[in-house]
């Protein structure tokens, strides 16, 4: 099951543009009808009108429906994404309202060309076009609001995250305004929106890292707040559609110096709130801000810093580790950068070790011809 390619949803028109539009090309269809008898040349111009008009809302309508990603053929985690984005309902019922309407059209489109088939006065052939235009139109009408809908929900959608199931991804969660997205932009090519002021990050971002030819998916995830889960806001229920769905390790992050306004005690009940959410998903806590931590001595700080500056040089060399004495996390920084080297050590690690064998190892003992 692939990733949705969110941005690729088309655009919806309106009820007026979409209806100017097939009017339009039935008139300019008509047009090109050439018959010397007027009774037979009106009777083609009426159908060829209400034919092209007919077609083209049912082909427009039916080209949404199959372009607009299906829930059936989605990731629970795409499928979590919608729910929490636009609603799945709605989503459902909004595409099927257009398939609805597309086989309406193509009805009233069959039943009017018939009825001109007979027609031999000019007045009725008219009165036939402009029946089968105004029941077309009162079709499209009926369908103005899953259209207007669909319009919205397509500029919420194209800001969804692409998450690819083959890789690697950590989704990254904690409390507002512990250092989610500055931790991420110093690991990876994503550079989320960074401020000191909480919810900074209103949606998913996703950034990369690469070890070892294995490209590494990193889940920025707004802040979760130490409330009921029927309390949380649609922005909350994206974080958790990704710590439920996608996360091959979850990394949450603590703000021991309480620096970002939410107190241990909230974030510490927002670490088991996570935790029984993901019982299956291995979990890494991690001390963020480690700058402002009091209880670290600064000279230990700084040659954390200088070993990690030295690995850019010497990728082979020693990764330095700096601890909590009160905790016993591991201890980063995203602003300096710190503890960087050795966080995305520990996360390859993990995610090897769950991951288990290498799919492409050959078996123990297993024959080898090395001439």
């Amino acid at each position: 099951m692939g990733s949705v390619v969110w941005r690729s949803i088309p655009t919806v028109l309106t009820v007026e543009e979409l209806l100017d539009k097939s009017y339009s090309r039935a008139k300019k269809a008509a047009n090109q009808v050439v018959d010397k008898d007027r009774i037979f040349r009106t009777r083609k111009q009426m159908t060829r009108m209400i034919q092209s008009a007919g077609d083209n809302l049912s082909s427009t309508l039916l080209d949404w429906v199959h372009r607009w990603p299906s829930l059936d053929q989605m990731s629970p985690f795409d499928v979590a994404l919608v729910e929490a984005a636009v609603g799945c309902d709605d989503y459902r019922q909004s595409l099927g309202a257009c398939q609805w309407a597309a086989g309406m059209c193509q009805d009233i489109t069959m039943q009017n060309c018939k009825k001109l088939r007979r027609m031999v006065n000019l007045p009725p052939m008219h009165e036939t076009r402009r029946e089968a235009y105004g029941r077309i139109s009162s079709i499209i009408g009926r369908i103005r609001g899953n259209l207007d809908f669909l319009r919205d929900a397509r500029d919420i959608l194209r800001t969804l995250p692409m998450i690819d199931a083959s890789e690697p991804c950590i989704v990254v969660a904690g409390a507002p305004n512990v250092g989610k997205s500055a931790l991420i932009a110093s690991m990876s090519s994503g550079k989320p929106e960074i401020a000191e002021y909480p919810f900074t990050t209103q949606q998913l971002h996703v950034g990369h890292f690469v070890d070892r030819r294995i490209r590494y998916q990193l889940v920025d995830t707004p802040g979760l707040l130490d409330r009921p889960m029927i309390e949380r806001n649609q922005i909350e229920m994206q974080a958790i559609a990704a710590l439920e769905h996608v996360g091959d390790l979850c990394l949450f992050l603590m703000d021991p110096s309480e620096a970002g306004g939410t107190s241990r005690e909230s974030q510490q009940n927002l670490l088991q709130e996570v935790a029984m959410l993901l019982p299956q998903t291995p979990l890494v806590v991690v001390d963020g801000k480690g700058d402002l931590l009091e209880n670290l001595e600064p000279e230990e700080w700084s040659a954390v810093v200088q070993m990690e500056a030295d690995l850019l040089e010497n990728p082979d060399g020693p990764i330095p580790e700096i601890r909590n004495p009160e905790s016993g996390h591991l201890v980063v920084s995203g602003t300096i950068p710190a503890g960087i080297a050795r966080l995305q050590y520990e996360i390859t690690s993990r995610i090897k070790k769950n991951q288990g064998n290498d799919p492409l190892s050959l078996p123990e003992n297993w024959h080898r011809n090395d001439e």
